[in-house]
């Protein structure tokens, strides 16, 4: 048994105590959290296989994304081609590989940078208040206001999008909702005995923010980051089935759509395949973020 000290606990020897009791690490406490989350599972698993597909897809597709079969134009699915092909006659297998390719790295990588942008600005924010919180949450705020698909559209339009282009502007209009999120944390750990007692004894606010503010907030970090992979994939997607996303002959799973959609009646296989993997994609990543939401909440019962 765990002797209980006098006094008041901290948390940190409330953990400690609590995975001496169980037997546990905390690591393996919230394994065994995520691991009850059986949709977030299947899906962290599905969401590794796709990504482990889409950087393998040029050794995988048995045909190139632009290579045209005359005898089979616009036909159904077969053993030769198992998703059909377009009324060019290009594999829609292989198609629909290069556009998740295109998609899913779009995402990760608007995950990644708009986290990058939006954990800097709240952590600055919620630790040093005044000015800089002011400043940043108007900035914020005014951004969390734009119409964000209309934008998107219009600026598709002057500019031409390419993949990184897209990746770019998502990033830094998506990263309001990470900000606040970030800074909400930081508001409640910035007068915690632990923050207070380094600056007591003359700690950087830079060494602070890097050492002992960033790894308390990085559990609501992930978790928006994931919804924000899957929120990108959908404006990749209604923007190159508008036109103004990626641009032919580049496959992403939003142009497939867009090229399904004149014979969408009678070539079904056009818009079903590229469909389905959106929904598959966009589904797995938020039941991803329910069950690291879940293993990650402090309040969570072992």
């Amino acid at each position: 048994m765990v002797e209980q000290s006098t006094g008041v606990q901290t948390g940190q020897q409330v953990t400690e105590e609590y995975g001496k009791v169980k037997g546990r690490t905390q690591r393996e406490i919230l394994w065994r959290r995520f691991k009850r989350h059986k949709l977030a599972m299947i899906g962290g698993v599905i969401l590794i296989l796709l990504y482990i597909v889409a950087i393998l897809t040029p050794f995988i597709a048995p045909y190139g994304y632009a290579q045209i079969d005359f005898n089979a134009l616009a036909k159904g699915p077969s053993m030769n081609h198992p998703m059909g092909t377009d009324e060019l006659g290009r594999d829609e297998l292989t198609r629909v590989l290069y556009g998740g390719r295109v998609s899913l790295l779009l995402g990760l990588g608007v995950g990644v940078f708009s986290t990058l942008i939006g954990a800097a600005f709240g952590i600055v924010s919620g630790y040093y208040g005044r000015f800089a919180d002011v400043g940043i949450m108007g900035l914020t705020d005014y951004v969390l206001t734009l119409p964000l698909l209309p934008l998107l559209i219009v600026i598709g339009g002057i500019f031409q999008f390419n993949a990184l282009t897209i990746t770019w502007v998502l990033a830094i209009l998506l990263w309001p909702t990470m900000s606040r999120i970030v800074r909400g944390q930081v508001l409640t750990i910035r007068d915690q005995e632990f923050v207070l007692a380094a600056k007591a004894v003359g700690v950087s606010g830079f060494r602070i923010m890097l050492r002992h503010i960033l790894p308390n907030v990085v559990g609501a970090m992930v978790v928006q980051a994931t919804l924000t992979v899957g929120l990108a994939i959908l404006y990749e997607s209604a923007l190159s089935f508008l036109g103004v996303g990626i641009q032919p002959p580049t496959p992403s799973w939003g142009n497939l759509l867009q090229d399904a959609q004149t014979n969408m009646t009678s070539d079904w296989w056009l818009a079903v395949f590229p469909g389905v993997m959106i929904i598959i994609t966009v589904l797995c990543v938020n039941f991803l973020g329910d069950g690291l939401r879940d293993a990650l909440d402090p309040k969570a019962v072992e």
